[in-house]
């Protein structure tokens, strides 16, 4: 609680920022999902027009968005256990 109103709240540079890094953990599997979804936006024809995706392009996005997926948790992986370690040392 703030014991003056009116005077912002104080948060620490490491912590807000820790904070942030875990919101961005709690949220990205369902960006990845979102990301995932978009082929099914995709228009879909019997017949291969110029409007059509082809199967490869779709496949290609797909992998690409499981790739990009898993180095951003890897990379959001070691940020928060870093700092998950240097809490615990102090």
């Amino acid at each position: 609680m703030n014991r003056y109103p009116g005077t912002p709240l104080f948060l620490e540079r490491r912590s807000y920022r820790f904070r942030r890094l875990m919101d961005a953990v709690r949220m990205l599997p369902f960006i990845v999902l979102a990301f995932w979804m978009v082929p099914l936006l995709w228009p879909v024809h019997e017949t291969v027009t110029a409007e059509s995706v082809p199967m490869s392009h779709a496949l290609r996005y797909v992998f690409g968005a499981w790739l990009a997926a898993v180095i951003l948790c890897f990379v959001l992986w070691r940020r928060t256990s870093s700092q998950i370690e240097q809490e615990t040392q102090r």
